[in-house]
């Protein structure tokens, strides 16, 4: 099995379930005692929400890239990043390094496709949701992309912020999660990628009137998947 190396802590709140899924898929493929192998970096989850809150992207990619490289020296075979939002600097990520990098958007896309899905509604921080690193990236594999209203858009940035980086889970954002997801199906879409990795914590497939493609999930079985490849 291959090293995998794990870029988290964005928040750490969305990194344990990468690390239980990585784990339990590892088991469920190979049987007995069997877990990945795999070394995690968790960054300072402060200095990440100050470089979204301020959109200081040149600061956010300098953690990174350096932080890929403490993996990449410790031995790791390839890489993720556990979080959708920073995603936009996969780029200097992927230059940072020799080993590689395993796209978030990529295996989401595909996941998509293999459901039959063409039309998918995005959830996710605001940049995630308004900056082109991620649509265009989806966009430029088949799919259409839509969104929810400013209004909406609003909504879904504050509670991830303000309630599931804290680990609150409240019934009323869950309300409210649910009917932005009825109108997003309703504008068309056949999907709805959860693309922040703290979504999945609130809501879960009976929330949503279409399938729910969880980014977390899917980006952690692919690393298995690679992983396990020859």
């Amino acid at each position: 099995m291959k090293t995998i190396g794990v870029l988290g802590g964005m928040s750490w709140e969305s990194t344990l379930p990468y690390y239980r899924i990585l784990n339990q898929e590892t088991a469920r493929r190979l049987g007995g005692f069997h877990s990945a192998e795999l070394i995690l970096h968790s960054v300072q989850f402060a200095d990440m929400e100050r470089c979204i809150r301020t959109g200081d992207w040149g600061t956010a990619a300098n953690i990174l890239c350096d932080a890929a490289r403490k993996i990449e020296a410790a031995g790791a075979d390839f890489l993720i990043l556990a979080t959708n939002t920073f995603h936009q600097v996969a780029p200097e990520i992927e230059a940072a390094v020799k080993i590689p990098f395993l796209h978030l958007v990529d295996v989401t896309a595909a996941e998509a496709h293999r459901a039959g899905i063409s039309a998918v509604g995005l959830l996710g921080t605001r940049a995630t949701m308004e900056m082109p690193f991620y649509r265009k990236r989806l966009e430029d594999r088949g799919l259409s992309v839509i969104l929810p209203t400013a209004e909406d858009r609003e909504v879904v940035h504050r509670i991830i912020f303000e309630e599931l980086v804290k680990e609150r889970l409240e019934p009323a954002s869950r309300t409210e999660y649910r009917r932005i997801m009825n109108a997003l199906a309703a504008a068309g879409a056949q999907g709805i990628i959860l693309g922040c990795t703290e979504i999945s914590l609130l809501v879960e497939e009976s929330d949503s009137p279409v399938l729910l493609l969880d980014t977390t999930a899917i980006h952690a079985r692919a690393a298995v998947e690679a992983a396990l490849a020859p």
